[in-house]
């Protein structure tokens, strides 16, 4: 990691008493500042706080109304925590710089860093980039770090001049940044996601474009030319373009034309041979076959990567296959446009499990990919009813309302047929019933696995 010197002696505070929040609080006794931890949940409720430098002084179970008294030079925020918060509001008022974790990541790194955004596919992308780079490599190593769950900022304190660090981030975490600067930027899409954070999509957009502002005529912006938008917002960016096209609007980097896949000129494989599923993941397989070619990496090994890549847990996730019916744990698709993707993926009749916390959404824009690839509907938590009448106006005939996950897996199975499809794709958060959307794949995997009596392939 980088020696730096600019948080020395400096008074920190760090909102969140989460995973990267103690990563950080670490990271910066290490470099000489003094550190505040407040989280508003009782201490008894968190986890992880062993890991956490007695060093640190810690303030649980609310926010204090003098907690800002004290004179802080800088707030490291827990990303999920919205702007609106009493403390972060206040401090805004107080004109303190406001921060999230993978900036200090982006200060102490010392190796290139390749930075990943969009309302779907980042982790995909961000897995494949990953393990593409770390094909056949001589010297150092690439690792996956940020929103696909592994805190940046401790991987950088370890990592070394020949390493990369291939950064999921979103747009929580990318309102938090001033000097984070990517080598390679990808933007993946951007649907109308999280407004109930950013209020608007002007405002949400604006959050995304954040990932190249630090970028220079030295660097690239890997972005989908599919997309008219994402063609015009790339116009703000002062990096190298570099476009990916499943629809072919660009050969200037990587696209697919008659269902075979290319990097310009350079033929790579064809897109069937891509192991996961769907026109998404050929989109985001084509991202990570623009960042691989820009890093020099040759197309075996990017073919053997693409060939044999199985998907990441919860993301469109391949579980097992029993009695003629394929599993599949989208548990990810925590909004509609995730389920859309999910469902125009696959070309045999699906029976949909869905179902989560309501967030006042209706769901009619779902209705066409209902109508066109759900044979069969399973619907479980706060918005079942809601989805319900969806699937009423799309034409399906087949709809059973359950209370739970547990209920759903053996209903979906009774209303299937061998070569049948049966997907979860919630299309819904999962903190109705669940802590988190891993939480419910898993939940959905051991179902799976107690009804048909075999063991998740792997």
């Amino acid at each position: 990691m980088k020696n730096i010197s600019n948080y020395q002696g400096k008074n920190v505070l760090i909102l969140g008493a989460g995973k990267s929040g103690i990563n950080a609080a670490n990271l910066l006794i290490q470099l000489g500042a003094k550190v505040t931890m407040n989280d508003a949940q009782d201490k008894g409720k968190l986890t992880g706080l062993t890991a956490l430098s007695p060093k640190v002084k810690l303030i649980t179970g609310g926010h204090p109304d003098d907690l800002l008294d004290a004179d802080f030079d800088l707030m490291v925020k827990n990303p999920g925590i919205n702007y609106d918060n009493v403390v972060v509001k206040k401090a805004m008022a107080l004109k303190m710089p406001i921060i999230t974790e993978v900036e200090l990541a982006s200060e102490i790194n010392e190796g290139q860093l390749i930075c990943v955004t969009g309302s779907n596919g980042k982790t995909t992308t961000t897995t494949m980039i990953t393990e593409m780079l770390n094909q056949n490599r001589k010297s150092g190593h690439a690792y996956a770090v940020g929103n696909i769950g592994v805190s940046a900022s401790k991987v950088a304190e370890q990592a070394h001049v020949d390493d990369t660090i291939v950064m999921e981030i979103s747009s929580f975490m990318l309102l938090g940044i001033t000097e984070l600067h990517p080598h390679i930027a990808v933007l993946t899409n951007i649907f109308a996601n999280h407004l109930d954070y950013h209020k608007t999509r002007e405002n949400y957009v604006n959050a995304k474009m954040r990932i190249t502002m630090n970028q220079t005529a030295d660097d690239y912006f890997v972005v989908n030319f599919d997309s008219d938008e994402l063609q015009e917002l790339s116009n703000r960016s002062k990096a190298k373009i570099v476009p990916f096209s499943r629809l072919a609007k660009s050969k200037a980097g990587a696209y697919e034309l008659n269902g075979k896949l290319y990097f310009k000129s350079d033929y790579i494989m064809d897109a069937e041979e891509v192991r996961i599923p769907g026109d998404q993941n050929v989109e985001n397989a084509l991202a990570a076959i623009a960042v691989a070619k820009i890093m020099g990496k040759d197309n075996e090994s990017i073919r053997h990567v693409l060939m044999t890549f199985g998907g990441v847990r919860h993301r469109l996730q391949y579980v097992l296959t029993a009695d003629g019916r394929k599993y599949y744990n989208d548990s990810k698709a925590t909004d509609i446009e995730a389920t859309q993707v999910a469902l125009r993926g696959f070309h045999r009749p699906i029976v949909l499990l869905a179902g989560g916390l309501d967030r006042g959404y209706h769901f009619d824009k779902l209705i066409p990919d209902l109508k066109e690839h759900v044979k069969g509907i399973v619907l479980f938590g706060e918005a079942k009813h809601l989805l319900a009448d969806a699937a009423q106006k799309a034409g399906i005939k087949s709809i059973e309302i359950v209370d739970n996950l547990d209920q759903a897996v053996p209903a979906a199975y009774h209303m299937s047929e061998r070569g049948d499809i049966i997907l979860l794709s919630p299309a819904n958060a999962s903190w109705d019933q669940f802590k988190t959307f891993e939480e419910r794949g898993e939940r959905f995997i051991h179902d799976v696995e107690k009804l048909t009596g075999k063991q998740e392939e792997k």
